[in-house]
C-alpha cells in the first residue's frame, strides 16, 4: 500500500515539474536593454518606438501583427526568432517588423 502512495506522490511531483518546465521553455521576456533589442530599437510598447531613429515605424504596427511573432492570436507575449529563447510583448515593436500576410 505504501508503494501505491509513493507512486501517486511521485506522479504528482513529476506532473508539477513537467508543467513548470513548459512555462520555462517559453522563455523570459526580452529586456529593452538587451544588446540585440537595443540594436533593433525594440520597445515593449510600440507607441514608444523612436520614430526619429526608426522612421519605418507606423502607428498600428506591433509584434502581434508581425510575421516573425510566434505567439497565437490574442497572446500577450510570444517567441521571436530574432531573440532566441526569449519572448517579446505582443504590443512591442522593433525595426525588423514585417506585416503578417493575410
Amino acid at each position: 500500500m505504501s508503494n501505491r502512495r509513493e507512486f501517486i506522490v511521485q506522479l504528482g511531483l513529476g506532473s508539477s515539474v513537467l508543467a513548470a518546465g513548459s512555462v520555462m521553455a517559453q522563455g523570459a521576456m526580452v529586456a529593452e536593454s538587451d544588446p540585440q533589442a537595443t540594436a533593433l530599437g525594440y520597445k515593449s510598447d510600440a507607441t514608444k518606438a523612436d520614430k526619429t531613429k526608426f522612421p519605418k515605424y507606423a502607428a498600428g504596427q506591433h509584434c502581434g501583427a508581425c510575421a516573425l511573432f510566434q505567439g497565437k492570436a490574442g497572446d500577450k507575449a510570444g517567441g521571436c526568432p530574432l531573440f532566441a529563447g526569449k519572448q517579446v510583448s505582443a504590443n512591442g515593436w522593433c525595426s525588423a517588423f514585417a506585416q503578417k500576410a493575410g
